[in-house]
C-alpha cells in the first residue's frame, strides 16, 4: 500500500538528490558507470523508490560539469579577495601515458591558510620553459591573480625553474625535494644493506605461505602484525619505512626466513646494527619532510629553523655511529647539507617570512646581518604600502565609515580647531617612519607559543600593526614545499582505475578539481553561515 501511497519527489528534491550523486562520484573516484551498476540502483530504490536515476550521459555530460562551474565560480571569488598568492607546480604522466600539470593556489584568508586546485590539465606540448611560462600565465590570468603571485614553489628542474625567472615570478625551491634528492644519494652508501632488504621483502609479498607464516610468528612471539613495507623509488622516506618496519619485526624474520628456509640472503649482525644506526640517523629527515608538507598551517617560516636543526642533529650523529657504511651515510649528508643549506638566511623568502612569524622572529637566526637585511626589506615593503595607501585615499575604511556617521552642526564648530590640527599631524606622518615604529614594536613583542598558528595572534594584532598586516599576508601564505601539486596526482592516478582508464581529459580535469576542492567549499561556507548565525544571535541578544 506505501508504494503506492508514496508521493514523487518534487523537482528540487530530485535536482538535490542529482547534486549530491555527482559529489559522491567525484569525491570516493567513484567510475560514471555506477548509475548502470545493479546493486548500486537496487540500493538506492530501497532508500527512495521514487527517484528516477539519470543516465551515464546525463551525470558525465551535465551533472559533473554543472558542480565543476559552480565550485570554480565559488572559489573565484574566494581568490579574487586574497592580497597574495603562492602557486605551486608539478606535472605527471598518466598510466595512459597522458601527461597533466597541476597548478594549487595558497592565500590567507580571515587569518587562516586556505589551498585550493586552480587547475590539473593535460599537457600534450613539450615541457620545454616557453611552454610551462605559457600555461602557467593562462591559469593565473584566468583566475585574476596574474599581479597576486608572490612566489611560484616547484621542484628543482631547470625547465620550470627558468619558466618562472620568464614569468618574472619568485621561484622557491621545493624543500621536500631537496631533501629527497641529497638523502636518496647518502643512501648509496648502505645500499649493499637495503638491496638485501628490498629481497627479503620482495620475497613476503611474492610468497602468500611465507607471509602467513610471518603473522603467525608474530603472534607466537607477542608481536604486532606487522606487513612489510616495500620501496618506492621515486621516495626517499619509503626506504626509511621499509628499514623501520622490518627493524620492528626484525626477531620474527630471522625466524620465519630460518623455518622455511627461504632463498633469499639473510642479513648479518653487523647489518642489523648499520639498519638501526640508519634509522636514527635517518628518522628527523622523516618528520622534518612531514612536518613541511602540510598545507593548513604555516610552512614556510619554519624552513631555517627546521635545516639548522638538521644539520646539528646530524654533526651529534657523526661522533656517535659505530658501523664505517653509516659513518658515511652520516658524511654524505652532512656534507650536502652545508652545500644546500649555505647562507639560507640570507634568503629573501625564507627570512622575511620567519621574521614576521611571531613565534620565531630573531631567535631563529645566527647572522645578525641577515637579520638586519631582512627587517630592511621588510620595513621598505611595509613603507611602500603606507604610502600607496595614502595616494589611493589613506584610510579608506576610516573615511567610509565617517561618512556614515551622523552630522553633529552644533559640535562641530567647537571641535573644528583640534580637527584641523590632527588632519595636518595625519598628512604630514612619515610613511617610513610609522613602519619603523611598527617593526620595532613588533619586535619588542614577547614570542609567541611555538605550537599555536601564528595566524592567529597577527589577528589579535592587525589593528596594531596594519602596514606589517599587510606584509605577513604576502610573505606567510608562501608553503614550503610542491607537495600539495603532488598530492593531486595521487587522487589522479586513483580516478584512473581499471574501471576508467579511458576516461577523457576533459572529464578528468572536472573530477580531480572537484575531488580537491569540494570539501574545501563546504568548509568555506559551513564556516561562514556558522559565524553569520553567531552574529544574528548575538544582535537578538544585545537588541
Amino acid at each position: 500500500m506505501k508504494q503506492f501511497l508514496q508521493k514523487s519527489l518534487t523537482p528540487a528534491r530530485q535536482t538535490a538528490i542529482d547534486e549530491e550523486l555527482a559529489k559522491m562520484v567525484a569525491r570516493d573516484y567513484q567510475p560514471f558507470s555506477i548509475v548502470e551498476d545493479v546493486g548500486f540502483r537496487n540500493f538506492c530504490q530501497a532508500l527512495n523508490p521514487m527517484y528516477a536515476f539519470p543516465s551515464r550521459k546525463t551525470l558525465t555530460q551535465k551533472f559533473i560539469p554543472g558542480l565543476y562551474d559552480a565550485a570554480r565560480a565559488s572559489l573565484q571569488e574566494r581568490v579574487k579577495t586574497a592580497s597574495a598568492v603562492c602557486l605551486t607546480t608539478d606535472c605527471w604522466t598518466s598510466r595512459a601515458t597522458t601527461s597533466f600539470m597541476a597548478v594549487t593556489c595558497h592565500f590567507i584568508e580571515n587569518y587562516s591558510m586556505a589551498s585550493c586546485l586552480l587547475d590539473c590539465f593535460e599537457f600534450s606540448d613539450r615541457h620545454t620553459s616557453e611552454n610551462l611560462a605559457e600555461e602557467l600565465h593562462r591559469v593565473a590570468r584566468e583566475w585574476g591573480m596574474e599581479n597576486k603571485v608572490v612566489c611560484c614553489v616547484t621542484d628543482n628542474a631547470a625547465n620550470i625553474t627558468k619558466a618562472i625567472q620568464l614569468l618574472k615570478w619568485t621561484h622557491h625551491p621545493c624543500l621536500a625535494h631537496t631533501i629527497n634528492l641529497f638523502v636518496r644519494n647518502a643512501l648509496r652508501a648502505i645500499k649493499p644493506t637495503v638491496d638485501k632488504v628490498k629481497a627479503i621483502v620482495e620475497f613476503f609479498h611474492r610468497s602468500t605461505a611465507a607471509t602467513q607464516k610471518l603473522k603467525s610468528t608474530q603472534r607466537q612471539m607477542s608481536m604486532a602484525e606487522l606487513k612489510l613495507k616495500q620501496e618506492c623509488v621515486t621516495r626517499w622516506n619509503s626506504a626509511f619505512h621499509m628499514i623501520q618496519r622490518i627493524l620492528e619485526s626484525k626477531d620474527a624474520v630471522i625466524a620465519t626466513l630460518a623455518v622455511i628456509n627461504a632463498p633469499v640472503a639473510p642479513l648479518s649482525q653487523e647489518e642489523w646494527e648499520a639498519l638501526q644506526e640508519a634509522c636514527s640517523v635517518l628518522e628527523p629527515f622523516d618528520q622534518v619532510t612531514v612536518e613541511i608538507s602540510a598545507e593548513r598551517y604555516v610552512t614556510a617560516s619554519k624552513m631555517l629553523i627546521l635545516c639548522r636543526g638538521l644539520q646539528r642533529v646530524t654533526t651529534e650523529h657523526q661522533s656517535r655511529v659505530t658501523t664505517a657504511c653509516v659513518k658515511d651515510l652520516v658524511n654524505s649528508l652532512s656534507s650536502s647539507m652545508d652545500k644546500k643549506f649555505h647562507r639560507m638566511e640570507y634568503n629573501a623568502v625564507l627570512s622575511e617570512t620567519t621574521i614576521l612569524d611571531p613565534r620565531f622572529k630573531k631567535a631563529a637566526f645566527s647572522d645578525n646581518r641577515a637579520v638586519d637585511e631582512a627587517l630592511q626589506r621588510i620595513t621598505t615593503a611595509a613603507s611602500r604600502h603606507r604610502q600607496s595607501s595614502h595616494l589611493q585615499g589613506g584610510h579608506g575604511g576610516e573615511e567610509g565609515a565617517a561618512a556614515h556617521e551622523p552630522e553633529e552642526p552644533q559640535a562641530s564648530a567647537v571641535w573644528r580647531f583640534f580637527e584641523e590640527r590632527a588632519s595636518g599631524d595625519t598628512a604630514t606622518r612619515n610613511p617610513t617612519a610609522d613602519a619603523i615604529l611598527e617593526v620595532r614594536s613588533y619586535l619588542e613583542e614577547p614570542l609567541f607559543q611555538r605550537s599555536a598558528d601564528p595566524l592567529r595572534w597577527w589577528e589579535t594584532k592587525a589593528l596594531i600593526y596594519p602596514q606589517l598586516s599587510y606584509v605577513m599576508a604576502r610573505r606567510l601564505c608562501i608553503v614550503a614545499t610542491s607537495v600539495p601539486s603532488e598530492r593531486i596526482f595521487s587522487k589522479t592516478g586513483q580516478i584512473i582505475t581499471e574501471r576508467r582508464n579511458r576516461i577523457s581529459p576533459a572529464k578528468l580535469r572536472h573530477l580531480v578539481f572537484l575531488n580537491a576542492n569540494l570539501h574545501t567549499v563546504y568548509v568555506y561556507y559551513l564556516t561562514r553561515y556558522s559565524t553569520n548565525m553567531a552574529v544574528i544571535h548575538d544582535s537578538q541578544v544585545f537588541s
